[in-house]
């Protein structure tokens, strides 16, 4: 049996080999920056906190009680690493830009910086935590207990002192060594070098003492299959039948949960980052690092509750074993293991927790009530040393007095739990913040509060069961009986695991009013920029360099703060930079936007992102305008410019409305301009026949003194003036319904060509009385086309005519000829006769328009090219004018040719 006295000796000195180490890995960092302090093995293995006496220690008792249970707690941290590339490496991303110091501050520093986040965050983090640390104060103690035993040279100088003695003791030793360890500088965002280095040597050791452990008890058990079949022929069953229930898969998800909101976990994983890229090792190394911590678990235990008594403490089995195989080395050795992995534990969750209460505690209240000592360089980081001191204490309190009540527990495994489920709170909010633009502040502060209410009600209020009869009564009857408000059976869950039915509910509550809050509430002006810049960190990294703009604040102001907070050096060393990047002196710096974001930052890895923002604020704004208001002030303008745009949408449309009105307007004018020009043109056609039957009816009626002949040439003379004005008014309607569309059409395959031949046959006779000599040109043979066969002829027998009627050549000549162009029957009529003048050629085909030139002729109405263009264009072809070898008009038809 060891003596409590070498044992308690041999932790102080292992204590002191670690301060010793952290003292040279600090020099040695500020010497060497690519020192191997840097290497991602150092931080791979520092991560290796997670693992503490719970799983050096507690794991196996876990195991003997629960079977595989224990490998959630190994399995969550697992999935989270071989996945870094989709959580992790965007966490890190966003702590190394916005110099962020903890969950606390990423949590404030994305909804729009608010202190009163940070604050609740920060007092839930203390609470919950306190569990763990009384889960390490228990191990410490029941591990000293177990290596000195009840004998009076066992007990040495702990005679007479009991468990809570100790326990004291042992927490009053880790406040003292965390304040040596982790208060030495000011800067949370300076890594603590030296302190990461001794976590790893303590990771190494801890693993290094639980293999040996393992490979002791294989080798006296017989190896695996010799431990197997002894626990079998002793009857010793583990139990597997609650592998993967309710429970199992709790503790799965709150262990995923954990290795990302734990203080520890994040200001090693997130904080202490010195390069991305070591996530890439750390995504298979650390994996790694737990296979190895748990691959002899399940043997340990299995041996121990095979040899060992029935009584017998199944959490220490990795001490007595060895001790009840006489090897005292190596059960000492198993309690440095043990021993380190409690204290890396407390060393670095006290720092992280330390960081956030005077990060977001004390340092807002110094703001609000303290008078800004400029010349007091050193001031601020005294304050800070100080608060960070006082908070490690009051954390380890807490911690001590938890034990103190709950001290009777035997198992480590469930006040541990009870930590996981409180830290779980956070999860859903650090997912909302660098995932989800539209979560809010309101929305997610509700939704901790509420989660953290239940989890106080359902998970840690019943932890105080054993020690308090009005808190077992409060859980067999529910608060003033009302027994569906059970902590252990809300709403009638009842028959659940106490765990699951905490993490069920509380769980369920944050995620419901985190979600329904974000989308029943408006994001702040500075929480939707805060939004872009977490959410798109990889595609918008500059947003993190941009900061408040300076206002009337001068260099000198933002040196006094930042001499304050950051020290004399580090102020000066941050200025003199700055002004070298512009080229001028120190003296002469004026402060810019992205200037003043930087020393944010700066000041951020002081005081956090919080105090830095409102601290800064307070410089450069003085009683300039808000951010909200410079928001609203640029929404305003937002509008009046989407406004003016609609105005000018508006006016264009306007315009165009007009004008298609003044161009309607001017087609109304063309058109009542054509009405009266031509009923002017029908009126003057019809008054010249009419005029004619009118005077000769007047000379017959009053002709008693004519002849016969006279009398029947008169007669003869009104009957063709009838005719030319019937024939007139036929030509008038026959063009009108043309135009309308109105006249009846029948379109079929026709001949073109032998429709020309008919043409040419009905003038014939004309041809023949005029002695015009008609020259057959070159024709296109039998041609197909779609329309109306007479209409057509009507067409020719007009062209036909008409080069007959105006020709007044010596040697008149009319040419005939027709072809196959392009996919379109061309036919052309010319003559040698005086042409049709230029000035005339517009006009030619309107109505009662006629050539002035050469026609003897001169009854016609003036509507036949008209109808003719009508009747063409009904046929898909076009009438047109055309050169000519000839000296008179060319016209010139095109129809389109059937296909196939």
């Amino acid at each position: 049996m060891l003596s409590a006295d070498f044992v308690i000796a041999t932790a102080i000195g292992y204590v002191c080999l670690l301060f010793v180490l952290a003292y040279i890995g600090d020099r040695r960092a500020r010497i060497n920056q690519r020192s191997w302090l840097h290497s991602p093995a150092v931080y791979t293995l520092s991560i290796s906190v997670y693992c503490t006496s719970w799983t050096f220690y507690g794991a196996v008792g876990n195991a003997a009680r629960s079977g595989l249970e224990f490998l959630t707690i190994y399995l969550g941290p697992t999935i989270v690493f071989v996945g870094w590339y989709f959580l992790l490496r965007r966490l890190v991303r966003i702590g190394h830009l916005y110099r962020i110091t903890s969950v606390a501050d990423l949590l404030s520093s994305r909804f729009g910086k608010s202190s009163r986040l940070g604050v609740l965050v920060t007092c839930i983090a203390v609470i919950g935590i306190a569990p763990y640390i009384a889960l390490q104060l228990k191990a410490v103690t029941s591990s000293i207990q177990a290596l000195a035993g009840s004998s009076e040279f066992g007990q040495g100088s702990l005679r007479g002192i009991d468990d809570v003695g100790l326990a004291l003791g042992v927490a009053a030793g880790m406040a003292l060594f965390t304040i040596l360890f982790g208060t030495r500088h000011v800067d949370a965002k300076e890594q603590h070098h030296g302190v990461v280095a001794a976590i790893a040597f303590e990771a190494v050791v801890k693993l290094t003492a639980l293999v040996a452990v393992g490979i002791f008890v294989l080798y006296i058990g017989g190896g695996f299959e010799g431990i197997f079949s002894q626990a079998a022929a002793r009857g010793v069953v583990v139990d597997t039948s609650a592998s993967f229930d309710s429970r199992w898969i709790t503790t799965l998800v709150l262990s995923i949960a954990a290795i990302v909101c734990l203080p520890r976990q994040f200001q090693v994983t997130v904080v202490e980052n010195s390069n991305e890229n070591h996530l890439r090792v750390a995504g298979w190394a650390f994996p790694a690092y737990m296979f190895l911590m748990s691959i002899f678990i399940l043997p340990i235990a299995i041996y121990g509750l095979t040899v060992m008594p029935a009584d017998a403490n199944p959490d220490m089995f990795a001490l007595t074993l060895p001790l009840a195989a006489g090897q005292n080395g190596l059960a000492l050795f198993a309690f440095i293991g043990g021993f380190s992995s409690a204290t890396s534990m407390i060393i670095l969750e006290s720092i992280a927790l330390s960081i956030m209460v005077s990060n977001h505690i004390i340092m807002p209240l110094v703001l609000r009530f303290s008078r800004p000592q400029f010349g007091e360089g050193q001031g601020m980081s005294r304050t800070l040393l100080v608060a960070r001191r006082f908070s490690i204490m009051l954390i380890l309190s807490l911690g001590f007095f938890y034990f103190f009540f709950t001290r009777d527990s035997n198992a480590l495994a469930p006040i541990g739990l009870i930590s996981f489920t409180a830290i779980a709170q956070f999860f859903p909010a650090l997912l909302a913040a660098i995932f989800w633009r539209e979560a809010s502040l309101k929305a997610v502060t509700a939704a901790i509060l509420a989660g953290f209410a239940t989890w106080a009600w359902c998970c840690f209020l019943p932890s105080f069961e054993s020690v308090s009869p009005a808190v077992s009564q409060l859980l067999a009857d529910g608060p003033a009986g009302i027994s569906w408000l059970r902590p252990e059976a809300m709403f009638g869950l009842d028959g659940w695991d106490p765990l699951a039915h905490a993490a069920f509910w509380s769980l369920s509550v944050n995620v419901l009013t985190l979600t329904l809050g974000s989308l029943l509430t408006t994001p702040s002006a500075l929480e939707r920029i805060q939004a872009a810049a977490f959410v798109d960190v990889f595609k918008r990294p500059n947003l993190a360099l941009r900061g408040i703009a300076p206002g009337s604040a001068t260099a000198t102001d933002l040196y006094f703060v930042a001499e304050r907070v950051l020290g004399e050096k580090r102020a000066a060393a941050l200025f003199e930079v700055a002004a070298r990047e512009r080229g001028v002196d120190p003296v002469l710096l004026e402060p810019t936007p992205e200037f003043v974001g930087r020393l944010e930052r700066e000041l951020a890895g002081s005081i956090g992102a919080a105090s830095a923002h409102v601290m800064l604020s307070k410089v450069v704004a003085g009683a300039d305008v808000s951010l909200e208001e410079m928001m609203q002030m640029a929404d305003e303008t937002q509008q009046a410019i989407e406004y003016s745009q609609e105005l000018e949408r508006t006016s264009a449309e306007l315009r165009m409305t007009a004008q298609k009105l003044e161009d309607a307007n001017q087609q109304l004018r063309q058109l009542d301009s054509q009405k009266d020009e031509f009923l002017s043109q029908v009126s003057h056609e019809v008054r010249t026949p009419m005029t004619s039957i009118r005077s000769f009816s007047e000379i017959l009626l009053d002709g008693d003194q004519l002849d016969d002949t006279q009398r029947q040439r008169f007669v003869s003379t009104i009957h063709q003036e009838s005719l030319r004005l019937t024939k007139l008014l036929d030509e008038i309607l026959d063009l009108s319904a043309l135009e309308r569309g109105e006249k009846n059409w029948t379109s079929q395959a026709v001949d073109a060509d032998a429709v020309l031949d008919r043409a040419i046959s009905v003038c014939d006779a004309l041809l023949r009385k005029r002695t015009i000599r008609l020259d057959h040109g070159q024709r296109a043979g039998r041609t197909m086309i779609e329309g109306d066969p007479d209409r057509l002829c009507q067409v020719f027998i007009n062209l036909i005519s008409n080069a007959v009627k105006y020709n007044t050549s010596s040697d008149p000549v009319v040419r005939i000829s027709s072809a196959l162009r392009a996919g379109n029957f061309v036919a052309e009529v010319a003559d040698n006769g005086p042409g049709i003048a230029k000035g005339e050629r517009k006009l030619i085909f309107e109505k009662f328009s006629r050539g002035r030139r050469g026609a003897a002729d001169q009854t016609g109405a003036g509507l036949g090219l008209a109808i003719s263009r009508q009747i063409v264009n009904r046929m898909n072809g076009t009438l047109d004018l055309a050169p000519s070898t000839l000296p008179g008009a060319c016209f010139r038809l095109r129809l389109p040719v059937i296909r196939g």
